[in-house]
C-alpha cells in the first residue's frame, strides 16, 4: 500500500513561500513593468547577416552615427546573425535601417533577411485583446468548475491559476524578457496546464469523500494528493523536458516562449498542491457541499 504523504502538513510554510514569490512577482512587475515586444508596442524588426561574426557594439556604434539613437541589437542563433529592433511609426524606417548598415558593412557586409513593421495602433488593439482573452479564459474556467464540481473548487482553482500567471508574469519582468505574441500563448497554454493538473487533484478529493467516509479534509486531502502524485510528476517531468530542448535548440524565436512555459509549468505544478488544496481547507470543504440539493415535490391542495 502506497504511504500516505502529508503534504498538508506543512501548508503554512508553502503559504509564506507563496506569499513572498507572489509579492515579488507583482513588485517587479509593476516597478520594471513588461518589456514589450513589437507585437504589442508598434516598431520595426530587421534580421541580418553577415559573411563573419558580427560586433554588436561596432552595430550600434554605426547605428547611432546614422541618427538611430533607440535601437536595440542583439544575437540572432549564430554570431554571424544579427535582431534590430527599433520603435517607430514609420513603415519605410526598417528600409532606412538596413541601407544604412550595408554602406558602412566594410569587408563584412550585411545581408538583410527580412524587415517587418508593426503599427502602434495594431500593437495596442493586440495588447488589449491579449488581456481580454486571458480575463475570459479565467471566467469560463470559473464557471466551468462552479458546475462541475461546486465553487468552492471553483475558488481554489482561481486563485491557483492567478498564482501561476502572476509568478510567470513576475518573471518575465524581472529578467526584462521581451513579451510578445508567443509568449502571451505561452501564459494562456500554463493557464490550461495548471488546470488540467488542479482537477486531476480535485477530482480524487471529489471521490474520496465517498471512500473515506471517517477521514477530516486534510486527511482526504492527503491521501488524493499522494494517489495522484505519480501522475503529476510524470506529466510535469515529461513536459519539462519537452520544453527543455525547445528551451536549448528553438532558438531565439522561441527563448521567451519556452521560459514563460518552464517556469509557468513548475508554478502549475506547485500550486495544484500547495494553492488549490490551501483553499478547500479554508473554505472548510465538506460532503454536505457535494451532495446534490433535494427537490422538493409539489403539495397537491385540492381538495
Amino acid at each position: 500500500m502506497l504511504r500516505t504523504i502529508n503534504f498538508m502538513g506543512v501548508r503554512n510554510v508553502a503559504f509564506a513561500v507563496t506569499m513572498l514569490l507572489t509579492a515579488l512577482a507583482l513588485f517587479s512587475w509593476f516597478h520594471k513593468g513588461l518589456n514589450f515586444g513589437l507585437d504589442f508596442t508598434g516598431g520595426t524588426l530587421i534580421e541580418l547577416t553577415y559573411e563573419r561574426p558580427a560586433n554588436l557594439e561596432q552595430v550600434r556604434e554605426e547605428l547611432v552615427k546614422s541618427g538611430f539613437h533607440d535601437a536595440v541589437v542583439q544575437s540572432f542563433g549564430a554570431t554571424t546573425d544579427l535582431l534590430v529592433r527599433m520603435p517607430g511609426d514609420d513603415p519605410m524606417l526598417g528600409n532606412r535601417v538596413a541601407e544604412a548598415l550595408q554602406k558602412v558593412g566594410g569587408d563584412n557586409p550585411a545581408v538583410v533577411k527580412r524587415v517587418e513593421f508593426v503599427g502602434p495602433q495594431v500593437g495596442e488593439e493586440l495588447r488589449d485583446q491579449g488581456g481580454l482573452g486571458m480575463l475570459l479564459a479565467l471566467g469560463g474556467i470559473l464557471i466551468y468548475l462552479a458546475f462541475r464540481f461546486q465553487w468552492k473548487f471553483a475558488v481554489g482553482a482561481i486563485i491557483s491559476l492567478i498564482h501561476d500567471v502572476v509568478v510567470t508574469m513576475g518573471i518575465l519582468s524581472f529578467f526584462q524578457i521581451t513579451f510578445d505574441l508567443t509568449v502571451l500563448a505561452a501564459v494562456l497554454a500554463i493557464i490550461g496546464y495548471s488546470l488540467n493538473d488542479t482537477i486531476v487533484v480535485f477530482d480524487r478529493v471529489r471521490e474520496n469523500f465517498r471512500v473515506l467516509r471517517k477521514a477530516s479534509l486534510i486527511e482526504n486531502i492527503n491521501i488524493s494528493t499522494t494517489q495522484t502524485l505519480l501522475r503529476t510528476v510524470a506529466t510535469s517531468v515529461s513536459t519539462l523536458l519537452a520544453i527543455a530542448a525547445l528551451l536549448f535548440f528553438g532558438g531565439d524565436n522561441l527563448w521567451g516562449f519556452s521560459i514563460a512555459l518552464f517556469v509557468g509549468v513548475m508554478a502549475g505544478t506547485y500550486s495544484s498542491i500547495y494553492i488549490a488544496n490551501v483553499v478547500l481547507i479554508w473554505l472548510n470543504l465538506n460532503s454536505e457541499d457535494l451532495i446534490p440539493p433535494a427537490k422538493t415535490d409539489g403539495v397537491d391542495e385540492r381538495p
